[in-house]
């Protein structure tokens, strides 16, 4: 072998190892699609995530956030995710119903949860980390739970009774609670993507809808609604969740920083949930665009009535068992 040759070797097998290495040390991309906006409790959690990962791995680590649907709408996420399109997600509760794992509607039962608190106890509890074991078969892991308060109900005409919902279109998420708790109340429930309802609201296909002031507010809901409803019937609270496959092959140094990552990004999200929507509600009442409505005991209660005979309804989908367990960590008490 001439020197020119060997030289040529040497050269090349430097390259070779030099980008070896660059490749060891690309980072490990996480894609992280949700459907709401980056100025939300979720989004904000989301770009915690996202700072307190990449730097406790010291850049090893790169999220992606891609919100207001920019990737995929309500039900293309989870499939993209058990496809491993995407690598984490922070659906709804609601949306893990048509997956399969219907014990997650519990949380969609109305008034199940009288405060925070007693939604804490739920998913802080046994029965939160049972209901992410039955995800753990369809490819799908899940790392925490992310508050946001309660819902309200809104429209173009004032909710104050069960009778003023009689033949009214609801947008809701997919959910057979849900959908049981329209009907009855005597609405018309309609199945749609969070990314459709602005237009839907606008245009008269649906006549109003469920959910939480700073949703309401960073969607512009309140600009197509003349109507708000301070009920607090329902609980908004999303998931997050990982493709399993991708989680179980992280390095375990990696997946250890990561947990870190997320419980302190899930404390934020949970800490900032209240204020973010108090203050969203506050500016929706200062646009001067909504009446924002308060019931009176006795109309919550009326509420109430109406809507109880959902929780027996859904003992034979959602489970006995888990409906009575989430009534013991809730701290349930049924209307009089």
């Amino acid at each position: 072998m001439n020197l020119f040759t060997r030289r040529t070797g040497l050269v090349l097998a430097a390259l070779m190892t030099l980008g070896t290495a660059a490749q060891a040390q690309a980072p490990i991309v996480i894609k992280f699609s949700h459907v709401v906006a980056n100025d939300t409790p979720k989004g904000k959690g989301a770009i915690r995530f996202k700072e307190l990962a990449e730097q406790r791995t010291n850049g090893r680590v790169k999220v992606e956030v891609y919100p207001n649907s920019q990737l995929y709408k309500d039900k293309e996420e989870m499939e993209a995710l058990q496809l491993g399109s995407v690598q984490m997600l922070a659906p709804s509760l609601a949306k893990f119903g048509p997956l399969g794992a219907k014990e997650f509607e519990v949380f969609d039962l109305p008034f199940l949860f009288k405060d925070t608190a007693a939604f804490r106890a739920v998913t802080d509890g046994p029965l939160g980390a049972d209901l992410f074991k039955k995800l753990e078969p369809k490819g799908i892991k899940g790392l925490a739970y992310w508050d946001n308060g309660f819902h309200i109900m809104s429209a173009n005409k004032p909710l104050h009774h069960v009778a003023d919902f009689k033949g009214m279109k609801m947008r809701i998420q997919s959910s057979k609670v849900l959908d049981a708790q329209m009907r009855a109340l005597g609405a018309i429930p309609q199945v749609m993507a969070f990314s459709e309802l602005y237009q839907a609201l606008q245009t008269g296909v649906v006549d109003g809808t469920e959910g939480v002031p700073s949703n309401f507010l960073t969607q512009k809901i309140s600009e197509v609604q003349k109507h708000m409803t301070l009920s607090n019937h329902g609980h908004l609270a999303y998931a997050v969740i990982v493709n399993k496959k991708f989680w179980d092959g992280l390095p375990a140094d990696i997946r250890t920083q990561l947990e870190g990552a997320i419980k302190d990004a899930t404390t934020y999200a949970n800490a900032i949930a209240a204020t973010e929507n108090a203050t969203a509600l506050d500016k929706i009442k200062a646009s001067g665009k909504v009446t924002v409505y308060t019931p009176t005991p006795d109309e919550i209660n009326e509420w109430k009535k109406a809507l109880m005979p959902v929780h027996k309804e859904m003992e034979s989908r959602v489970g006995k068992a888990t409906i009575d367990a989430a009534y013991k960590a809730a701290g349930f008490v049924a209307p009089k």
